[in-house]
């Protein structure tokens, strides 16, 4: 007689506080399509679906970015969506973004929620104990589950400090296995997943490994995988971001091993149902700033996206509002992936916060060549390092007033091949006046006469587009960094 038993598993990852239905793109051929899909009220009415249809057999993770990203989450340090995510009701979940109101905020934050935050890899630097718990165990239909947490790797690394102040992360690679083998051995569990947000080629090596994984459901680097993945008997999953998505993975599991498996990326569209007790807490969470917010601030002929690594529309915008306010040569913002698309149109109050919802100062700094050069192959090697876990980024640092041509696959300090400043080739001891937002535009270690100006970054983007005469502005591709 079999063994066999029926397990669902569902995941959200890189929510980044999309609580609404909002544009998202989707590749059609050559060209961008846009659809108004998403929302906790769908991501609550899909999961319940799925909890009707397979009654006691559903077990649901979030593999966080998930307090953070959009004025509500921003604005009330997460405090906005605490209510929504414990009506939606997840299992449990990891972190990254949600250091960014400090370690002290966000563990107060875990405290609220109804379900566990994991980390086999946040450490308190006074105790050198893990600030979180490592693991949780779940049964569902006679399945014995362990759930194992890693946060993002890079908190404490590339981020700003105070993102970590008092915590250090490691990658959990060396932690993970001993956890597996607890589980298994010790608590005889039946099953055993991962939630990471440690980003998928990361997630690959460590599947590789670490063996014992049954299922990884992956996070931070927003691919949608319309197939799961399989490494070293891991199924990997990661479903997409902005709340837009919904991964599904239905399980047998036989004498502890997953002996069968279906996926599906679920697009949380208008066929999806919405929960009408989650749209209604939405709707009074939006309720105060609806009218401010939905204030029309000015036009684009391009679509506004960062779903290209090298170089982004929306990241154009920001740049050459930064270049317009300063006066400077050249132009840096990080490789952020987060950011609703904002279709050709009119651009809202709210548009803006979506392209940068932590409002910084604009600052300026002086460069020299020979920073600029350095910097770049450090942000390419951040990004593209043949080993997996040496990638520390976004995408590629967004640039204007440059142009850069490299080789992907050349060895860490040797990509870049050219390097021009308002088409002429840099040099060494040139020095270039730099208009940057926030630390990772340019790092602390990089430029000289270092200033934060009293206009915050959405400041400067208002006037950029108020100050156009009513037509619309373009912020097209402009080959800033090129692959060769």
């Amino acid at each position: 007689m079999s063994n066999r038993r029926d397990l669902t598993l569902v995941q959200m990852n890189d929510s980044h506080g999309y609580i609404a239905p909002h544009p998202e793109l989707f590749w059609h051929g050559r060209h961008p399509t846009f659809r108004k899909v998403g929302g906790f009220a769908r991501v609550a009415g899909a999961l319940e679906a799925i909890r009707r249809e397979r009654s006691g057999k559903v077990l649901a993770f979030d593999c966080g970015d998930t307090v953070h990203g959009t004025y509500p989450a921003v604005s009330t340090e997460g405090q906005a969506l605490i209510p929504l995510l414990n009506q939606i009701g997840f299992d449990a979940m990891t972190a990254h973004w949600e250091f960014a109101y400090g370690p002290k905020r966000f563990q107060t934050i875990a405290r609220q929620l109804n379900y566990p935050v994991l980390a086999i890899n946040c450490y308190d630097d006074a105790t050198g104990e893990r600030v979180f718990d490592p693991y949780i165990i779940r049964e569902a239909n006679g399945i014995r589950v362990g759930i194992i947490g890693i946060a993002a790797t890079i908190v404490d690394k590339v981020m700003p400090p105070h993102f970590s102040e008092g915590l250090h992360f490691t990658l959990g690679n060396r932690e993970l296995p001993g956890f597996v083998t607890e589980l298994r051995e010790k608590e005889k569990v039946d099953l055993v997943i991962v939630l990471s947000h440690l980003g998928f080629p990361q997630e690959v090596k460590l599947a590789r490994e670490v063996s014992g994984i049954d299922v990884l459901l992956s996070g931070h680097t927003h691919n949608r995988l319309f197939r799961p993945i399989r490494i070293n008997n891991t199924i990997i999953i990661q479903s997409g971001c902005h709340a837009s998505f919904l991964g599904r993975l239905d399980v047998s599991v036989e004498s502890g091993r997953v002996a069968d498996y279906r996926h599906h990326l679920i697009v949380l569209g208008d066929s999806v149902q919405p929960n009408e007790d989650v749209a209604e807490s939405v709707k009074e969470t939006l309720a105060p700033e609806r009218e401010r917010l939905g204030e029309v601030v000015g036009y684009t002929e391009t679509d506004l996206h960062r779903y290209t690594a090298l170089e982004a529309t929306m990241d154009n915008l920001l740049l050459d509002a930064l270049v317009k306010t300063t006066g400077a040569t050249i132009a840096f913002s990080n490789g952020w992936r987060y950011g609703a698309p904002i279709p050709a149109g009119p651009i809202t109050q709210n548009d803006l916060y979506n392209i940068i919802p932590v409002n910084p100062p604009v600052s300026t700094c002086q460069l020299t060549g020979d920073e600029l050069w350095h910097m770049m192959e450090e942000n390419l090697e951040r990004t593209f390092s043949a080993d997996p876990y040496q990638q520390m980024g976004g995408f590629v640092k967004r640039c204007a007033g440059l142009n850069l041509y490299f080789k992907l696959e050349n060895p860490a300090g040797q990509r870049i091949q050219e390097l021009f400043v308002g088409g002429k080739r840099v040099r060494p001891d040139a020095v270039y006046n730099a208009a940057f937002v926030t630390r990772q535009g340019v790092p602390a270690k990089y430029g000289s006469d270092r200033r934060e100006h009293p206009m915050r970054a959405i400041d400067a983007l208002t006037d950029y587009l108020g100050n156009t005469g009513g037509k619309p502005v373009s912020a097209a591709l402009r080959n800033t960094v090129v692959a060769v």
